[in-house]
């Protein structure tokens, strides 16, 4: 899910150890100590005072001194003379420069010593789990966010902490505008109710009986809510097969989370998982990412000042299920994003000039696929249940809705998000209405493996933020030298065979799809 704009913090979190804990400084060899030549009555030319004074003496200085003198003394015929020396006076280090380089002792020790540059070793394996520091320390503790903005190992010169203006990013509007940046906070984020709590308590208390009544920080202007309004119903055959085959296997969705997701994983996991994952990708430093316990969604892809951010609910940070979350925001979204930003359509007028169609469903359904790539067992179960969802919240209440999705749905708390999800925009949940933007994930899925033997999908990766329905037109137009493609789509046999293990285990009919989409 990838959305424009929204307030985000860059911060790191508190890890496994104590704040009192000290961090240890790295082991660092002390300087070697400047040898002192014998004292010797001379005379130094100011010039040499300037070079030389308080900074170790240059072998190559005296030697071409003792060069001079050499050939000075065999012309006029006398005995040569003795070098000249430095008084001991000028190869003594002054007070104020010994302090300020004991200083810089001290600020090293501080320092990470990935901040010193490309040539610094790489960061200790706890850089993430590490206390914070005191004042002028570089890490500071928080409860929900975290910037993974720095490089490691060999990957370093491209993991570079870069401006945010050089940063990729995914383009909106006319590239070089001046316009301010709207203060309007980004779409899913407006569209979560104040009193959500409120609500839900209520809700829950009057036995699933109660009409939320929901209100929004600045209601979504009419036309916002008209885009959304309508729910489609032509895949609901396949969303509901898609459910009963899981329900098939695994009795409940409950059953199935726990058994194909995995336990939910504390921060310091979550962490580590998303910076192997960056590196996998090769883009550490080039993606900020947060924490969150208020994100409707399962995560989302927000540009901040041209600097791409990604934001991760915690409460779906499953062990078995976190990297296709990853693949799925980072590995298609922001990747789409980078190589979109290299290409002649890459702002507004750009996509008008060349006649693009838009980007969705195909974004969303290749970005949904990758989520469950590479798992054994890839169901669909989350798309079909959110297709499923808002195409009956056009025609039922919020109350009416809970009821009828518990087919699929035991648990009250995982039915209450999918209602809430499928009804958010809207004030008085007690009418018939939907927000639709849910659908576009199981649209594209299966969009896209209708045609998955004629796709090209590096060339759909490279091209950026297109339609698949696109490719071939914008084929020669293409700028591809410095795109980057996805590390589970370098060997397109496998890719293609890894969809095909989705169809089989979705029980998706091929010739149903070629019916529905000739």
């Amino acid at each position: 899910m990838v959305l424009d704009s929204g307030d985000i913090f860059m911060d790191q979190v508190e890890g496994d150890r104590s704040a009192g804990d000290p961090l240890e400084p790295n082991d660092r060899a002390e300087p070697p100590k400047m040898a002192r030549p014998p004292a010797k009555k001379s005379i130094v030319t100011k010039r040499e005072k300037v070079s030389h004074n308080g900074l170790p003496a240059q072998a190559s200085s005296s030697q071409v001194l003792e060069r001079r003198l050499s050939s000075s003394s065999s012309k006029c015929g006398t005995a040569p003379r003795l070098p000249l020396r430095r008084p001991l006076s000028l190869d003594m280090t002054p007070q104020r420069l010994r302090a300020s380089q004991e200083h810089m002792v001290d600020r090293r020790i501080v320092q990470p010593p990935w901040r010193s540059g490309t040539a610094a070793p790489s960061p200790p394996a706890r850089s993430l789990t590490s206390p914070s520091l005191g004042a002028g320390g570089w890490m500071r503790r928080s409860e929900s966010t975290c910037s993974v903005n720095y490089s490691m190992g060999p990957r370093a010169g491209r993991g570079q902490m870069r401006p945010a203006t050089s940063l990729p990013h995914i383009a909106k509007g006319v590239a070089g505008s001046a316009l301010p940046t709207s203060s309007r906070p980004c779409l899913l984020v407006a569209l979560r109710p104040l009193n959500l709590e409120q609500e839900k308590q209520t809700f829950f208390q009057s036995d699933y009986k109660y009409e939320p009544q929901f209100e929004y920080v600045q209601p979504e202007p009419r036309s916002v809510l008209d885009k959304y309004r309508e729910g489609s119903g032509l895949f609901l055959e396949q969303a509901v097969g898609i459910m009963q085959c899981v329900l098939k296997k695994f009795g409940s969705y409950e059953n199935f989370e726990e058994v194909t997701g995995g336990s939910v994983l504390p921060k310091s996991q979550v962490w580590a998982a998303v910076r192997k994952y960056l590196q996998k990708e090769g883009c550490v430093g080039e993606v900020v990412v947060r924490l969150s316990d208020e994100l409707l969604s399962q995560a989302v892809m927000v540009v901040e000042s041209c600097r791409p951010t990604l934001t991760i609910n915690l409460a779906g940070a499953r062990q078995h299920w976190l990297e296709g979350m990853l693949r799925h925001e980072i590995g298609t979204h922001y990747l789409r994003g980078v190589n979109n930003s290299m290409q002649p359509w890459a702002t507004t007028e750009g996509r008008k000039q060349f006649g693009l169609k838009p980007a969705n469903p195909t974004e969303e359904g290749l970005a949904s696929l990758h989520s469950v790539l590479l798992r054994k067992q890839p169901y669909l179960w989350r798309a079909a249940l959110l297709y499923y969802t808002v195409y009956h919240a056009t025609s039922m209440s919020f109350s009416q809705l809970f009821s009828h999705i518990a087919r699929f749905v035991q648990d009250p708390d995982v039915r209450w998000e999918y209602c809430l999800r499928a009804k958010r925009g809207q004030t008085d949940t007690s009418q018939p209405g939907c927000f639709s933007k849910d659908q576009v994930y199981l649209d594209g899925i299966l969009r896209i493996l209708r045609h998955r033997r004629t796709i090209d999908f590096k060339m759909l990766t490279s091209l950026g933020k297109v339609s698949f329905e696109d490719v071939e037109r914008l084929r020669p137009l293409a700028v591809l030298p410095r795109t980057r493609i996805p590390h589970f789509m370098q060997d397109q046999e496998r890719y293609l065979q890894h969809l095909d293990h989705i169809v089989t285990a979705n029980e998706i009919d091929d010739s149903a799809l070629q019916h529905l989409l000739p």
